[in-house]
């Protein structure tokens, strides 16, 4: 087969590479690609579909590490036997609506994953990356599955000074994200392997694991973060929690709840924690907090991390610091496989690191979304009865407005133009906290605290 043309849709919400997937899986399941057939190559299929190489190479992924293909060396994927499914092939996606059917963009959105884009080092990266790109034409060639050695070696010094990580580079791997170094890691384990989840917690690692066909159960989260009794019941061999700020309740783990997941970690073989530290750089009334990987017993954690909150969420780097004994089956699986982040903005990246550009960076950001913390803090609590938790860390806190459901704070802040998100969406077997709201404020400008609050005020208070 030389070309599949599929029917992209770029405002759909859901990621190419999905769309992809999901149409090469129904096509093999309903028949229509037959036992054998040679699908496109990557190369072939992202110039035919005008989509990046990396984006049809993460499909191609997913489709042979759920058995719809089989990567042949030197010859390319090809469809494997499957019983034809006798489902219906569902309808077309709706036309997109005519621009009197959008919505309206919301005048202030309290997204949790905005970045201030002003506070980026423009200057500094962009002298950075031009360097890169002139003087290392070699870049253009195919890097290390694992990513950049120059990339791995200072992400290694600087996790070890500024979280206590500890991990050689060779135990680092780089990734577009952290979703996509998870659903990495997840190809590694038996299909049906059981990960506890914290509830209230992150939503998107239930996306990924049921894509991988794995059982995520939710476990309580408390003011401590996953309680280990409930995880102990729950049968899991891994958890996955956010120890440093964990999300969306904005609590720190105390140590000795940390040193409970880690023993749970140490009692069995096979047992892991994957601490994904993704905003743990923004501290604002406390001291740094070093991460659960460099306690004792941190040889059972799976570190995740990523520059999305730090940088901008554009630059689609993340990084993923593995066990000894997962590195081994991590570079056999992926042995043949290629880093799908850019070699020249990793190598930039390398350098903005190892120049101490990141680490001032970082001192500029943190100031200034401390100073928008505060601000919007007090212009919130002049609200009646309205309560701050979660504060003291990262970008986002929880809001409680006791006087109204958290349905009606939602709806009347929307009608207003304001858009905002309950804690029951992050909630599956968890009762959320009554008439309570998550807000991220690092997407606000400091000029648009007091209107959007004021705004806020006369909503829900009239």
């Amino acid at each position: 087969m030389k070309e599949l043309t599929i029917r992209l849709d770029n405002g759909s919400g859901v990621p190419l590479y999905e769309q992809i997937y999901r149409f090469i899986a129904e096509e093999i399941g309903a028949g229509r690609l037959h036992t054998g057939e040679r699908l496109p190559s990557k190369r072939a299929l992202s110039r035919h579909l005008r989509v990046s190489q990396s984006t049809v190479e993460t499909a191609y992924g997913l489709l042979t590490a759920e058995g719809f293909l089989e990567a042949r060396d030197r010859r390319g994927f090809f469809v494997l036997p499957m019983q034809a499914l006798q489902s219906p092939r569902p309808a077309p996606p709706r036309e997109k609506p005519t621009q009197a059917e959008k919505p309206q963009a919301p005048r202030f959105d309290f997204s949790t994953s905005s970045v201030d884009t002003e506070v980026f080092p423009y200057k500094t990266w962009v002298k950075l990356f031009r360097e890169t790109l002139y003087t290392h034409p070699d870049l253009l060639g195919r890097g290390e599955v694992q990513g950049e050695a120059s990339l791995r070696q200072a992400l290694s010094g600087f996790l070890y000074q500024y979280r206590n990580v500890r991990c050689e580079p060779e135990q680092l791997v780089i990734g577009p994200g952290v979703d996509s170094l998870l659903a990495d890691l997840f190809t590694l384990l038996p299909q049906g392997a059981a990960i506890a989840a914290e509830d209230p917690g992150y939503q998107g690692i239930h996306r990924i694991g049921h894509r991988h066909r794995l059982s995520i159960l939710p476990v309580q989260a408390d003011e401590q973060g996953m309680q280990v009794q409930a995880l102990r019941q729950s049968g899991a061999k891994l958890a996955y929690v956010t120890p440093s700020h964990q999300f969306p309740l904005g609590i720190t783990m105390p140590i000795g709840r940390r040193s409970a997941l880690l023993n749970w970690a140490g009692e069995q073989q096979g047992r892991y924690l994957i601490e994904d530290d993704y905003d743990s750089e923004f501290r604002h009334d406390t001291r740094p907090i070093p991460a659960m990987q460099g306690l004792p017993g941190g040889h059972r954690v799976i570190y995740v991390g990523t520059f999305s909150r730090s940088l901008a969420p554009s630059l689609r780097i993340a990084y993923m610091a593995l066990p000894a004994e997962l590195l081994a089956c991590y570079q056999q699986a992926f042995y043949h496989g290629g880093n799908t982040v850019s070699r020249f903005e990793q190598q930039t990246l390398a350098r903005f690191i190892q120049g101490g550009h990141f680490a001032r960076h970082l001192r500029r950001a943190g100031n200034a979304y401390t100073r928008r913390c505060q601000a919007l803090r007090e212009a919130l609590l002049t609200i009646p009865g309205a309560r701050i938790c979660g504060h003291e860390a990262g970008l986002h806190f929880m809001l409680t407005v006791p006087h109204l459901p958290e349905q009606a704070l939602l709806q009347k802040a929307a009608e207003a133009g304001i858009r905002l998100r309950g804690l029951s969406e992050y909630c599956l077997q968890a009762a959320p906290l009554p008439s309570t709201l998550v807000l991220g404020y690092a997407g606000l400008k400091d000029e648009q605290v007091i209107p959007a609050v004021d705004i806020l005020r006369r909503a829900w208070c009239g």
